[in-house]
């Protein structure tokens, strides 16, 4: 009966139980530990899931039951506590964000699961561990893990509950390191993958953590009132299960969206609480985060005195907890407070000290926003070539993002691209597996069917052998189909990736040539003719170069089924340039990479949206993408 006891406890621990975690729940457990005397493994599994319930709501108390499983370790060298003891404190440090304490304790859980051959304990620590890569900037690692960790999870979980809560896990985590990265769509797929696997075994506590995280991705794609809708889900689960943490994260999260919305009262609302929430509980990383968004709001009011007072605190918070790019957005917020006062000398001071933090913390693309603001303090300083310098410095930035995004996109198709033709290969498997097994049935029947004599078994076997031939021919022309579409899909890919980049390096070409011609123009005024004639030709050039438009709209067309034969349905007067940005909208391009493509300001791109949304005579309520991408 005891061993029995133990392995029912064991199974709920390393399954990561899904029980609902109240205070009843908590009471009894205590009850439990404290009339168990003896030191052995079923006090062990009390202390786990004691610390289970409480590592979020109360991780101080959660860390005294991680260091009475060590102490049962000392006393009689029960190799479960040592594991776990190790577990728990390395979570314990995790969610503190001591990364390197967290290691510790885990790779010393990991070696003892490894020993022990405890499969599910290695797939908690490998979890985590990966997470902390991704947190270094370390995504192959931590993709690398998460994928292995799947694959463990298929081999030895047998249990469909458990299946699905750690596959869910996985796909959750594989999803946060593609949106770190900043590969939305596969950050999307991983990330309702999660959702869904989550719903279907009921698990509240990480149902809410699919949930935030696609409010993140949402967010990323400029969805503001999906991303709000996700978070507001997410932070209702978080109370009822008492999660302080992700209600404090949650909260701050909710307050920043509001304040993108230009809902400023509600974000302050939020934010404030978020701050309370971060202070009761020790959360510095949180308390920073909230009070520098506060600031910014009180920034928008123009309440300088008040923005100022509050990112000082955040700043100081920063510094404490050598937080740099908290540092970094203090610092360039308090110095736009001091040239908004017109103090430029301090402005300047204080926006290159955040300069030289981003440069020794290696945060090289937060530069690009800080030279442009060190270049229109410099301008109203009238040291107008250090402030030319400097822009030019941040385009030089903007341009190198740009081209990284590009690769990430192009990266991303081609991650897509493998996961569907690995899934194309294993419905291929499964086909052959079923003919294989039909087969397998039709040579028993053959068998049995010989004893009944040889005139029966002429007439069966004539048929079975006409019914396997027909079957045989009917995979061949499943199989044929299989590869055509394979075919086809490649073709697909083809041209995505060619209707992307095409008419975006003719542009990029003409625009560097245009400017070197500008810069000799600029240095030997007497060459002003000579070189006017040659801008003149490359401007005629060009005007020839956009015949590569009209190739890449019937890329576009091809892919997209005549997108702008639609639109021409739709408004028949509808100009090139307008079908133009049309197309690129439909590709999901944001304002920003528009602007980049067309070499022109993003308030150009937003006035040019808004007149195409009144030209198609679309209403306030209906979205120009949605409608795009409904042609």
């Amino acid at each position: 009966m005891k061993r029995n006891f133990l392995f029912f406890l064991l199974v709920i621990f390393i399954c990561n139980s899904a029980i609902t975690q109240n205070q009843k729940y908590i009471d009894s457990l205590k009850n439990e530990l404290k009339n168990r005397k003896e030191d052995d493994s079923i006090k062990v599994v009390i202390l786990t899931m004691l610390h289970e319930n409480l590592m979020f709501s109360n991780p101080e108390e959660a860390r005294n039951y991680a260091m009475q499983e060590l102490n049962i370790y000392k006393k009689n060298g029960l190799e479960l506590a040592y594991g776990l003891g190790n577990l728990h404190l390395g979570d314990y440090f995790y969610n503190k964000t001591k990364n390197d304490s967290a290691k510790y304790y885990y790779k010393i859980a990991k070696q003892s699961f490894l020993k022990n051959k405890k499969t599910r304990g290695l797939i908690f620590v490998n979890y985590t561990l990966a997470e902390i890569y991704k947190t270094e900037g370390e995504y192959h690692k931590a993709l690398k893990i998460f994928n292995e960790s799947l694959d463990e999870i298929n081999k030895h979980i047998k249990e469909p509950y458990y299946k699905k809560q750690f596959n869910g896990g996985s796909y959750l985590a594989i999803g946060s390191c593609y949106l770190e990265k900043g590969d939305l769509n596969l950050a999307l797929t991983n990330s309702l993958k999660a959702k869904d696997l989550f719903e279907k075994i009921n698990d509240g506590p990480r149902l809410g953590d699919a949930l935030r995280q696609i409010g993140h991705i949402e967010r990323q794609l400029e969805h503001l009132k999906s991303s709000l809708d996700y978070y507001l889900k997410a932070l209702k689960i978080y109370n009822s299960f008492n999660d302080i943490i992700y209600v404090i994260n949650t909260t701050g999260d909710i307050g920043r969206v509001y304040k993108e919305l230009g809902e400023l009262k509600n974000a302050e609302n939020y934010l404030l609480k978020a701050i309370d929430l971060s202070k009761e509980h020790n959360i510095n990383s949180t308390l920073a985060s909230a009070l520098h968004d506060l600031g910014h709001i009180y920034m928008i009011r123009q309440n300088y005195t008040l923005a100022r007072k509050v990112l000082k605190k955040s700043r100081t918070i920063s510094e404490k907890e050598n937080m740099n790019i908290a540092i970094i957005q203090a610092y360039e917020a308090l110095s736009k407070i001091d040239y908004y006062e017109n103090d430029f000398h301090k402005a300047l001071s204080k926006i290159d000290y955040a300069i030289s933090i981003t440069k020794k913390s290696g945060a090289i693309l937060s530069l690009s926003d800080l030279y442009d603001f060190k270049s229109t303090i410099l301008e109203s300083l009238n040291r107008n070539k250090e402030s030319i310098k400097f822009l030019k410095a941040s385009q030089r930035i903007n341009d190198s993002i740009l081209s990284i995004k590009k690769i990430q996109q192009i990266e991303e198709l081609k991650t897509i691209y493998e996961t569907e033709k690995k899934e194309a290969q294993i419905a291929l498997q499964n086909e052959e597996i079923k003919t294989l097994n039909i087969q397998a049935k039709n040579d028993k029947l053959t068998k049995t069917l010989y004893g009944t004599g040889m005139i029966s078994f002429i007439v069966i076997a004539g048929l079975l052998f006409f019914g396997f031939k027909q079957r045989i021919k009917k995979n061949k022309i499943e199989r044929e189909k299989q590869e055509e579409i394979y075919k086809q899909e490649i073709a697909f890919k083809k041209k995505e990736l060619a209707s992307q980049t095409l008419h975006l390096v003719q542009k990029n070409t003409f625009i560097q040539e245009l400017k070197e011609n500008l810069e000799k123009i600029k240095q030997s005024p007497e060459l002003f003719k000579i070189e006017f004639r040659r801008l003149v030709m490359l401007l005629k050039k060009e005007s020839a170069e956009d015949k590569d438009w009209e190739v890449f709209k019937s890329y576009f067309s091809e892919v997209h089924n005549n997108f702008d034969n639609k639109l021409k349905t739709v408004y028949a007067d509808i100009t090139e340039k307008e079908i133009r940005l049309a197309s690129f909208l439909r590709m999901n391009l944001s304002t920003k990479e528009i602007a980049s493509m067309l070499n022109v300001l993003p308030e150009s791109v937003l006035k040019s949206k808004y007149r195409l949304k009144k030209k198609l005579n679309l209403d306030k309520e209906t979205d120009l993408n949605a409608f795009l991408n409904s042609l």
